[in-house]
């Protein structure tokens, strides 16, 4: 944990896709002066991917070496990262977890968007339903540093943005 070293603040921003995490943490980053790492992007420029799946229509993620390519830059700290999944993600690497949750509506008009083919979005949206991410990461992370945040709106998107702000001017004036 960053109290217990010298290392920069790490935060990850994860939940279902289409919760608002990369228009989330692309903003914070800019405001916070943090460095922002969607892991999709990372694991694309670096060919991160052990296959693909035809049922998804997507590449599948080598955990292992993503974990191995992101170490050293986590523990130096000052990260934002952005997933859609949290339990492959080792807790030492976060101060705080924020786990983005959409309407299940305004989440499938998103996706149905996205052109996500219809199994791809059934599960997503069966997955914001079942509150699996925020379980997950509840399961994965001391409970203290998970925090449930509403998105489905720009006025939610800029009220989160403020909270998180606030929560980040407190760790740096206490770290």
């Amino acid at each position: 944990m960053a109290s217990e070293t010298a290392r920069g603040l790490n935060i990850l921003i994860t939940g279902t896709p289409g919760t608002g995490k990369s228009t989330l943490g692309a903003e914070l980053a800019q405001r916070i002066n943090l460095r922002y790492m969607d892991v999709g992007d990372v694991a694309r420029d670096e060919q991160l991917y052990d296959g693909y799946d035809e049922e998804y229509k997507c590449p599948v993620l080598d955990e292992d070496r993503l974990i191995d390519e992101l170490d050293p830059v986590m523990i130096d700290g000052g990260n934002i990262v952005d997933y859609h999944s949290c339990d492959l993600f080792p807790e030492r690497w976060f101060d705080i977890v924020f786990v983005l949750r959409t309407d299940n509506t305004i989440l499938y008009d998103r996706l149905e968007k996205r052109g996500y083919n219809a199994k791809k979005l059934h599960d997503n949206v069966q997955c914001e339903i079942f509150q699996t991410i925020l379980e997950e990461a509840r399961g994965g992370y001391k409970h203290e540093i998970v925090h449930e945040l509403t998105n489905n709106t720009p006025e939610d998107l800029e009220d989160n943005l403020e909270k998180i702000i606030q929560w980040v001017q407190q760790w740096r004036a206490t770290h």
